[in-house]
């Protein structure tokens, strides 16, 4: 990569403002959970949002992104109202999935976010689709899709990778690589550690980042999307972050070392960019807490109106689902 561009002020602010959003939507989802208001599975972000934010500040509004379900930041910096993303995780109709898909199935048509997969790498092939028919429609957008290091060692990986490069697609491969997927270090997992060698290994494009680095990330992000976009082809892009917490809130986290986490913790996304800011004259104390403030309210607010939310009516809960009782199928 090339020396690191400087940031202004404005775009730094909008920065710092996604990764305090990401974080304290995330906070507030744990505070749920515990509380049962959140039920179901939920996976949190927290540790990782430097990807999200850096990369959804390079697409365009056209672009399509598909990501993990892990995915609350992605939908927040993609656009996608906190009012309807928390609904979601409350399981209310007023939610972007209509309370159907809840933590896992953030959905939204009109900012292009297509989900939000519970199936490890079950997005790949959805995304070659995606770019498969931008290429033949002449359409100079560009698909994304985000996974996990974990989805690397699944079929669909390899199939999408040597599909995109076969047919040049405009599809961009983010892998967020935390190094444990569900539970298990990559070194135990896969025989080739250097994702962006196996990327290469198909012929794509491909380039290694710092997953802690909001600004590296969304550097990075920019040199990968406008090689895309210019047909350049499919590109890979490894970011290499860590979630601070467990694989979700069922996991009792028993296969790291907690010296490991904490190391990992001094690298923390947010202060260490705030550190950088402060350091850069780009805001000062007030700054921040004031876009700590704003965050907050944002919070409070998206929590009121999913706690207001109403459920769905038992009546409709077979409306949209491929086979009827009534036709002798199951729902």
């Amino acid at each position: 990569m090339s020396a690191p561009q400087a940031l202004d002020p404005d775009t730094a602010r909008a920065l710092l403002r996604q990764l305090l959003r990401i974080r304290r939507f995330e906070e507030q989802c744990a505070a749920s959970y515990s509380a049962g208001a959140i039920r179901g599975f939920l996976h949190l972000y927290i540790g990782e949002e430097a990807v999200a934010a850096g990369l959804c500040a390079m697409l365009r509004e056209e672009d399509a992104v598909f990501a993990t379900y892990r995915e609350h930041g992605h939908a927040l910096a993609r656009g996608v109202p906190m009012r309807g993303l928390m609904a979601e995780m409350y399981g209310k109709q007023e939610g972007c999935s209509g309370g159907r898909g809840g933590s896992m199935h953030l959905f939204d048509v009109g900012r292009r976010f297509f989900g939000g997969n519970a199936i490890v790498a079950g997005a790949l092939p959805l995304a070659v689709g995606f770019a498969l028919a931008d290429l033949l429609q002449s359409r100079p957008h560009v698909t994304v899709c985000v996974f996990g290091e974990g989805a690397m060692a699944e079929g669909e990986f390899h199939e999408a990778a040597n599909l995109a490069a076969l047919w040049g697609l405009p599809v961009l491969f983010v892998c967020e690589n935390n190094l444990y997927a569900m539970g298990t270090h990559l070194a135990r997992s896969e025989s080739e550690t250097d994702l962006v060698a196996k990327a290469h290994s198909y012929r794509l494009a491909a380039a290694s980042v710092d997953g802690m680095d909001v600004a590296a990330v969304r550097e990075a992000a920019g040199a990968a999307v406008a090689h895309v976009r210019g047909g350049g082809g499919p590109f890979f892009l490894e970011c290499r972050t860590y979630r601070f917490r467990a694989h979700s809130m069922f996991d009792p986290e028993l296969y790291r070392d907690p010296g490991e986490v904490a190391t990992w913790r001094t690298r923390d996304p947010i202060a260490t960019f705030v550190a950088r800011g402060d350091a850069a004259g780009w805001w000062n104390a007030d700054d921040v807490t004031s876009l700590r403030t704003e965050a907050d309210a944002e919070v409070a607010d998206a929590v009121t109106h999913a706690e207001a939310g109403t459920w769905e009516p038992v009546a409709t809960l077979t409306q949209d689902v491929y086979a009827s009782p009534a036709l002798g199928g199951r729902a």
